[in-house]
């Protein structure tokens, strides 16, 4: 039984979910909207959310914290300088999901993960 482990494993081994995970979110950063799966959704979106946080903060320790995460230092640079400055008055809910319905090869749902405007 999987009591109190949170989390989906999306069909792959740990180190392979973080590294997908880590290029989702630059990506995000980068274009602003990314087209993927419910599921994957659901795991970037969090992830999303506490490096924008991480961007608000602004101090050195929290821009080592990003690129440890993200791997990239262009786009660490872009989140704390750009993306992170736009949402300084809100408290949080950075980013949002969009259904846009089933993929047609398999008929995994679909959704935009997109930086909320």
């Amino acid at each position: 039984m999987r009591h109190a482990k949170q989390g989906r494993k999306l069909g792959m081994e740990s180190a392979h979910r973080k590294a997908m995970l880590g290029n989702m979110v630059c990506s995000l950063i980068e274009h602003g909207r990314i087209k993927t799966t419910v599921s994957k959704a659901k795991e970037a979106k969090p992830l999303a959310e506490k490096m924008i946080t991480l961007g608000k903060r602004g101090d050195i320790s929290a821009r080592r914290q990003a690129v440890a995460r993200l791997r990239s230092k262009d786009v660490v640079h872009m989140l704390f300088a750009e993306v992170a400055p736009k949402f300084a008055e809100r408290p949080g809910g950075y980013t949002r999901i969009i259904r846009i319905g089933p993929r047609k090869g398999d008929a995994a749902e679909m959704v935009f993960l997109e930086l909320v405007d």
